[in-house]
């Protein structure tokens, strides 16, 4: 079990794009773990590899509705419906602050398995703004970057009004 330091706000590497995985063997499956084993410790239902400083696109989502965690190595968006719904969102990377997000309530995921097995995933609800927050993450697009300016800007500022109190 390892847990890994979480990459914080406003680190660049939060806005930089994940490598594909190309090499699927044991050290695959230990940054899955890693991953996870953060995740869980942050506490997060979701996080990606460049959340502990890893730019590869991999996804540990561990949901309330799943009855283990789920990996997706190299995911993809290859379809999302034109309905629309509002979730509150915050990042393992930006603790203590959340707001509302506007996403497709519906998404078609393709990815691979720990093994490069390819996959084809529907989701909707949370695991479908789970899928999309995540996977925008792995192409370096951080959740308030979907904010309005000024609700960014608020959501940055409650952040930085908790970091100095924490101090």
């Amino acid at each position: 079990m390892t847990i890994c330091p979480i990459v914080r706000f406003p680190d660049q590497r939060l806005r930089q794009v994940a490598a594909p995985v190309t090499l699927f063997d044991d050290g695959l499956s230990a940054l899955a773990q890693d991953i996870l084993d953060s995740m869980r410790a942050a506490p997060g239902i979701g996080m990606t590899g460049p959340h502990i400083g890893v730019a590869q696109r991999v996804v540990v989502l561990e949901l309330p509705d799943a009855p283990q965690p789920q990996i997706y190595v190299n995911p993809d968006i290859i379809w999302m419906s034109d309905e629309t719904v509002r979730q509150e969102e915050g990042s393992v990377s930006m603790p203590g602050v959340t707001d509302l997000i506007e996403r497709a309530a519906k998404v078609r995921v393709q990815y691979q398995d720990l093994d490069g097995v390819t996959h084809v995933e529907e989701a909707e609800g949370l695991r479908a703004a789970c899928h999309q927050h995540e996977i925008d993450q792995l192409n370096g697009i951080f959740w308030i970057q979907r904010l309005s300016g000024l609700r960014r800007k608020r959501v940055i500022a409650r952040y930085e009004k908790l970091q100095r109190l924490q101090r």
